[in-house]
């Protein structure tokens, strides 16, 4: 090791076990989807209920992904990594034997969450220090962030061959053995010393986070029981938006006393790292949000079973891996702003064509093209807005950026199950006008993420550390 970087040959090595690691937290936001159905009969729930398990995961990570980041620098990289692998593969193991809703709530949605929350923030935090070039750095979070989008992607189409040959807790089973796997690779990772003092712990500031963000998130929720525009969920959303000002008030109060706070309100005020956190969150806002939706659509309309579904879902697989192929080809020749801006108009096009080409009876093809766009679109530009945020501050913020940036991804992922699944799950039907509402709804965000997406400088300055 030299200095705060590793080895060529060192960096390299870990970077399996982190991808791996990102893969199978972005994989268990997505596999549920194709088995909703069974879950819900086998554990005497309703759809809804399911909804709420998968929307509290990721959930859980944005709470707590900020928290999470800061405790990855005051207890090691490496110690924080491995403890949300331990923590994540215990909450798999109760959620594989859950006889109702509440255990499976509590090892999925609540333990699962609090491992990633934990083992994320670690993953980027020791590429970034690890690589000092943009261009290498680029090149690993693109496998990082492109296992993140494959894990999202074939999380459908893996945990429908599993439920269908095993049973859908054999998939909370497999999650458990990849966790072990990745503890095993994980011994040969070498985190760089030390540089600075160990930081303080903000707990005001971790439950002002926190709190907003599940206020904001459960008022969305209501939506399917209450409709949205009841004081059921306004409520909650104002009150949610309200302590996330407070939020940010307390951060610069606490600065200006001399005391360290959970973020630095600096971080905020970078222009470009705004706009791309702004893009991450939409990017998985609309992934989740469709994958939900058009899960839905084909069990309960069309009477899929999870491996069926599964495989229906396998175009947007295809297209994740397929740009995840040729991004670091793609980042070398173009600028990551113009990636960001191609990847939401190829994904908005696509999430367009599935409403306007499927119907309840329609022939599988009908399905192909809009999947393919959408998921070769996210692929596209998956990348991209990562390294445009986590590239625009020093090694010394980077432990603050990389948990703001995870925590905006999986609030993203939360709110397009909330926003999208409340649509659909009010319905008495969740064929024909609301499949099609909640999909045209989410293409609408993704041209807000195109708006933001607009403003992205072609070259943003590297910031040099200590600004």
């Amino acid at each position: 090791m030299t200095g705060t970087r590793s080895t060529g040959a060192a960096a390299r090595t870990m970077v399996l076990p982190l991808a791996l690691a990102q893969f199978i937290a972005s994989y268990a936001a997505s596999n549920m989807n194709v088995a909703i159905s069974t879950i819900a009969d086998d554990l005497g729930t309703t759809v809804g209920g399911i909804q709420t398990t998968i929307t509290f995961f990721t959930l859980t990570m944005a709470a707590l992904m900020i928290p999470g980041s800061k405790l990855t620098d005051i207890w090691g990289r490496k110690f924080c990594f491995n403890l949300g692998l331990i923590v994540y593969g215990s909450g798999a193991l109760l959620a594989a034997v859950a006889p109702g809703l509440g255990v499976m709530f509590v090892g999925y949605s609540i333990l699962e969450g609090i491992g990633s929350a934990l083992m994320i923030p670690p993953i980027y935090i020791l590429i970034t220090v690890a690589f000092e070039d943009v261009a290498s750095r680029g090149r690993y979070f693109g496998l990082v962030s492109g296992a993140a989008g494959l894990g999202s992607a074939s999380g459908p189409l893996i945990g429908g061959l599993v439920t269908s040959a095993f049973g859908w807790r054999a998939s909370f089973l497999l999650q458990f053995a990849v966790v072990a796997v990745i503890l095993l690779l994980g011994r040969r990772i070498v985190e760089p010393a030390r540089t600075g003092p160990v930081p303080a712990f903000d707990p005001g500031g971790a439950v002002l986070s926190a709190a907003g963000l599940i206020l904001l998130v459960s008022g969305i929720l209501f939506a399917s029981t209450y409709g949205m525009f009841s004081w059921q969920v306004f409520l909650p959303v104002l009150a949610g938006l309200a302590v996330l000002a407070l939020f940010l008030a307390y951060l610069g109060r606490r600065e200006r006393s001399g005391r360290e706070p959970l973020l630095s309100p600096r971080l905020f005020r970078n222009r470009v790292s705004n706009l791309g956190l702004a893009t991450q969150l939409v990017q998985w806002l609309i992934l989740q949000g469709s994958f939900f939706v058009i899960s839905v659509f084909i069990q309960q309309v069309r009477g899929y079973d999870a491996v069926r579904t599964g495989l229906l879902l396998t175009p947007a697989t295809v297209g994740v891996l397929l740009a995840s192929a040729v991004a670091g080809r793609m980042a070398r020749r173009r600028p990551q702003a113009l990636l960001v801006r191609w990847g939401f108009m190829i994904t908005t096009i696509g999430m367009i064509l599935v409403p306007l080409l499927v119907r309840a009876d329609s022939p599988v093809w009908t399905f192909l093209p809009g999947l393919f766009l959408m998921g070769f679109g996210v692929g596209v530009m998956l990348t991209a807005s990562v390294n445009v945020v986590q590239s625009s501050f020093g090694d010394e913020d980077q432990a603050d950026i990389s948990g703001l940036s995870r925590s905006v991804s999986n609030l993203g992922s939360s709110l397009g199950v909330a926003i999208a699944g409340s649509v659909l799950v009010a319905a008495a039907d969740p064929g024909g006008a609301p499949f099609a509402i909640a999909l045209g709804l989410l293409a609408g965000i993704s041209l807000l993420g195109l708006l933001a997406a607009a403003f992205l400088p072609a070259h943003p300055s590297r910031v040099i550390p200590g600004e």
